[in-house]
Formats: structure tokens, sequence, C-alpha cells
């Protein structure tokens, strides 16, 4: 009897956690759960029923969106954006987060704290100066011009992330391999990259997920429709068939998609990845 009250107590204790947390589900999943349905509907029916599920599932619209939205074209250019820039920060970001844990290297902390400063400022203001440069150099419209770009603005976040993951390796591994005969760049890649593999893998998802939903970068350095994202994809879409909601939701749809899959795929390590990193700093 006793334990059967205490566990009725505990229920009622725990309900308000239950309602509110079922709250967030609704909140988080419930316009997901919309756009999913109006994207098997028509334009009628969407009038007619903009929040409910559909009475005819049209699956053509998933088709007309990828022809008349190019994806085909702009989901593998942001396939390589996000690919080039993954590894550029973790390469980057990773060599400089090396060299202010393990180096001992004078002003150290200051360069972190710069690095943790340079996350904060707004990116437009880069805009405009770096246009010109880009177009001296030759680099609008090019996949590469925006990759470098990229890299840029997010390795001092990965330099930051992965520092804290370096900071809690003892230095015993290093000073044994170094009285080995091997390199700092051997030490680099063979002990210390496998060990903070966490932080490299956060830092990557982080940076990806950033990369594919950009969009003020990437439609003013691209213009040219063989090297247009798919953000600018859906943006042009949007404008062109904004009437159309079925097919502008199966656009969306079809732009997220990827986003979502990588996410549930990975939400446990990325998750721990974060706890991990900010329990070390």
């Amino acid at each position: 009897m006793k334990l059967s009250r205490h566990r009725s107590r505990r229920t009622s204790s725990l309900a308000p956690n239950y309602v509110i947390l079922s709250l967030l589900v609704i909140f988080s999943l419930g316009p997901l759960l919309i756009l999913g349905f109006n994207s098997v509907k028509g334009t009628a029916e969407i009038a007619r029923n903009p929040l409910g599920p559909p009475r005819e599932f049209r699956w053509q619209n998933f088709l007309a969106a990828w022809e008349a939205g190019a994806y085909n074209v702009t989901l593998r250019n942001s396939l390589v954006i996000v690919a080039g820039t993954v590894v550029g920060v973790c390469f980057v970001g990773g060599m400089a987060a090396y060299a202010l844990a393990k180096l001992n290297l004078p002003g150290a902390d200051a360069l972190t704290m710069y690095f943790l400063v340079g996350t904060s400022l707004p990116m437009q203001l880069f805009l405009v100066p770096l246009y010109f440069l880009w177009a001296r150099l030759g680099l609008v419209d090019n996949l590469l011009g925006l990759v470098i770009i990229y890299v840029a603005l997010f390795s001092p976040f990965a330099a930051f992330l992965l520092r804290s993951y370096m900071i809690a390796i003892p230095s015993d591994f290093e000073d044994a391999a170094r009285v080995d005969g091997a390199s700092e760049w051997q030490v680099f890649s063979r002990i210390i990259a496998p060990i903070t593999w966490p932080g490299f893998l956060t830092a990557g998802l982080v940076t990806g997920l950033w990369a594919w939903n950009e969009f003020l970068f990437a439609v003013t350095f691209l213009h040219k429709p063989e090297v247009m994202t798919v953000t600018i994809s859906y943006y042009n879409f949007a404008g062109r068939y904004g009437r159309d909601w079925g097919l502008t939701s199966a656009a969306a749809v079809i732009m997220i998609l990827p986003v979502v899959a990588l996410f549930l795929s990975l939400q446990r390590q990325f998750i721990e990845g974060l706890t991990e990193g900010g329990l070390k700093t």
C-alpha cells in the first residue's frame, strides 16, 4: 500500500512536467506535421482544410516541385558546399584548437577570447567589402568561394569547442609520442584527433546544418542557376509558385528532409558532444 501511494504521489508530482513536455512536442512537431499534410494536398483542399490530414494524397506534388525547382542541381551544390565546409572547418578549427590547447603559445588565452568574440559578430558586417574582394578574385558564382567564406565564419566556433576537449586530455599521451619520434602533425592526427572525435562530430554537424540552411551569403555570391544552393532554389520557387501552397509545401519538405534525417540519425552523438564539451570547458 505504501509503495503504491508513493508511486501515485510521484506520478501526480510529475504531471505538470509531462504536460509542459507534451506542449513543447506539439509546438515543435505541429508545424512540421502540417507542412507534411499540405505537401500532398491540392490548393483547393488546403483552402478548405489547411490544418488537417489530406483526404486525397497528391504525391505528384513532389515530382513537380523537384522539376520546377531544379533540385537535382541545387541539392548537389548544397551537398558539395556542406562537405567542403565541414572538412575545412574541422581541419582549420582542429589545428587551431591543438595549437591553443597543447603547444603553450604565448597569448593563447587572449586568442581564444578573440575567437569567442568573433563568433558573436554579425555576419552582415563583412558582406559588402567581402563581395568586392571576391569579385576581384573571381570567386563570385563559385562554390569554392562560398566554402572559403563558410570555413572562415565557422572555424572560430570549432576551435573554441575542440579546445575544450583537448585541454582535458592528459599531456602524457603526446609526450610519449614525441619521445618515440612523432612529429606534431602525427601527434595531432594519430593521437589527439581520434580521442576528441565526439568534438569533431559535433562541430561537423553544427557546421553542416548551418551551411545547408545559410541563405544570406549564398544569395549574395551565387547568381547563376547552375551554382545555386537549395535555399536559393526554394526562395525562387516560393516567389514563382507562391499561390500554389501544395507545391510550395512539397518543395519545403524536399529542402528540410535531408537535414531532419541527418539530425535524427546522429542526435545522440550531437547532444553528447555538446554536453561533454560544455562540461570540459
